[in-house]
């Protein structure tokens, strides 16, 4: 299972990439990629499932994210969100020219691109602001969507509604060569979490003895891998409690959990209620 490394080429006439996909179209959303350009991802409305480094979560209100250089990630849409479309731009993290990005008005979004890094999440407050920006540069020249991004980016810069997604020196300690071994764990992860997953089969795969694995997996992700897995269970589960009118033990199992009492256990260690009680407040916001 190779992990994606995509090329960005950026769109024509323009310095960076944009791409508007309008009803769940965005192909790509779903596999593990990673790149060196930074991406910000716009979802206006619905829910879904989003992975950047080794955070799993699930939004219920559309998203905006910001990923940094060589971070990997997938999900954000999908057949179930219901969103109205998704926006995404990328730009090479030099793309404004050294010179440019050094300028007193500009070093911010520097700092900015520095913390996405580690991924950010923005708030709804954010969203409001600069949405309608993102979406309306599909229309727009080069010269005055450049513009319009840079307006953006200067939003992001000042905004206090965000969350990093990483813990500390997630990507710092993350190389470029790390990304093919990273990246094929995240991959199986995710491809067979309905499973039963042998810490010996994965650090195997990893070329690695398992404590070994185990030591390499934490210092990169700052979490154990059980730890990684039962959170993206239970993100799983979260999804299909709100998508899915059946019963919570069914869901468990679909989850990749075989004992119902270890689910309710770690979905409220994780979420910080039941899985009844999560059901019945997302009701209201999926809707």
């Amino acid at each position: 299972m190779k992990p994606s490394f995509e090329v960005v080429e950026p769109s024509f006439g323009s310095s960076f990439y944009y791409s508007k996909y309008v009803e769940n179209e965005n192909n790509m959303a779903h596999l593990w990629h990673y790149h060196p350009e930074i991406e910000m991802v716009f979802v206006n409305g619905g829910a879904g499932k989003r992975q950047i480094g080794s955070h799993v979560s699930y939004y219920t209100d559309g998203d905006l994210i910001l990923i940094g250089s060589n971070l990997p990630h997938c999900g954000f849409t999908d057949t179930n969100t219901g969103n109205k479309n998704e926006t995404v731009i990328q730009v090479k993290p030099g793309f404004l020219g050294d010179t440019f990005l050094n300028l007193q008005e500009i070093k911010g979004i520097q700092e900015l691109f520095d913390k996405a890094k580690a991924g950010i999440a923005f708030g709804n407050q954010t969203k409001a602001l600069v949405g309608d920006r993102i979406e309306m540069m599909d229309d727009q020249q080069p010269f005055e969507r450049l513009l319009t991004l840079l307006s953006v980016f200067k939003a992001l810069e000042h905004a206090k509604d965000y969350k990093i997604l990483n813990a500390a020196g997630f990507s710092m300690e993350m190389q470029v060569q790390d990304n093919d071994r990273i990246n094929m764990i995240f991959n199986y992860v995710k491809d067979h979490f309905q499973e039963q997953i042998s810490l010996h089969d994965i650090a195997e795969m990893s070329s690695m003895t398992v404590p070994s694995f185990c030591r390499y997996f934490k210092k990169i992700t700052k979490k154990t891998f059980t730890h990684f897995v039962n959170e993206y269970r239970v993100v799983h589960a979260s999804k299909l409690l709100a998508e899915k009118p059946v019963s919570i033990a069914n869901i468990a199992y679909e989850s990749g959990f075989n004992n119902f009492s270890h689910f309710n256990k770690l979905f409220k260690e994780f979420t910080g209620k039941s899985a009844s009680e999560y059901r019945h407040e997302l009701k209201s916001v999926i809707k």
